[in-house]
């Protein structure tokens, strides 16, 4: 297999990656054939996986164009995967160039591209890190250098917790986050769950399967456990709802069907 030029040499490009899955999903091009391969086994049984990866990134715009217009332009996002078309940074400086973001990827593909897409953009920039290690992302040098923790921050964890596990203590890493902004700060979540899967529970296992296999589990929680993670914020109307339901462009029941799988929410602390 050949590797392309923008793809780093310490990765394995042999095996599947749960980012540039993400990014054939959406259409994107910075993915290999092993991605493509694990990504249609996995909508051979859900068709839909596309429609929910394309209201997820709905759902973060508006909830970005929200923070800004609440007063907040910094963010902090974190599992930002591979960049595309209307990415937080494009949508935040959109609504207000000085907007500043720092993404945080552990995919060295997803970083690597991350540099060359914010190359001159100096209110953004990528940290190589990992959600399950908060300390490490709220001290950075590069995070400080480019947010300030002491002013509220909208922290974007889209897509992201459902590739953690319970025995990694998810909770335990969104609390320390959390604690780490300053009051008035936002949690920005989506997260995957069976709950509006147009489909019989069994089936849409076995997509859940495909990324077992890969050694990426999926963790599909209820409606309860997702609710959770905003403890110790208050929940911005309409609460914790299926995409197309929070603070609509258009009307939700023009969505496809699969665009209702799982839940999202904003929550913002006193």
């Amino acid at each position: 297999m050949e590797r392309p030029a923008w793809a780093p040499r310490s990765i394995d490009i042999s095996v599947p990656s749960v980012s540039r899955m993400y990014d054939y999903y959406l259409g994107g091009s910075h993915n290999f054939e092993v991605d493509r391969e694990a990504a249609r086994k996995a909508m051979e049984f859900m068709p839909g996986l596309p429609k929910i990866m394309q209201a997820n990134r709905a759902f973060m715009r508006r909830a970005v164009r929200f923070a800004v217009a609440g007063g907040i332009t910094q963010f902090l996002d974190i599992g930002s995967g591979i960049p595309t078309f209307g990415n937080t940074h494009e949508v935040a400086q959109a609504a207000d160039p000085d907007a500043r973001v720092m993404y945080v990827d552990h995919d060295p593909v997803a970083v690597a591209h991350s540099q060359a897409v914010l190359e001159g953009n100096d209110g953004a920039d990528i940290l190589a890190a990992d959600l399950r290690k908060p300390r490490e992302i709220l001290t950075s040098p590069d995070v400080r250098r480019l947010i300030d923790l002491n002013r509220p921050v909208a922290l974007l964890l889209v897509a992201i917790l459902h590739f953690v596990e319970d025995a990694d203590d998810p909770y335990g890493a969104v609390t320390e986050l959390r604690e780490g902004l300053a009051p008035g700060s936002m949690l920005v979540l989506t997260h995957a769950s069976y709950d509006g899967v147009p489909l019989p529970p069994e089936r849409a296992e076995g997509a859940v399967d495909v990324y077992q296999n890969i050694r990426n589990p999926l963790i599909m929680r209820t409606r309860d456990e997702i609710a959770r993670f905003f403890e110790g914020y208050d929940m911005v109307e309409p609460g914790l709802v299926p995409m197309p339901h929070w603070r609509p462009d258009t009307a939700p029941e023009d969505e496809d069907p699969y665009a209702f799988s799982g839940f999202a929410g904003v929550g913002r602390t006193a």
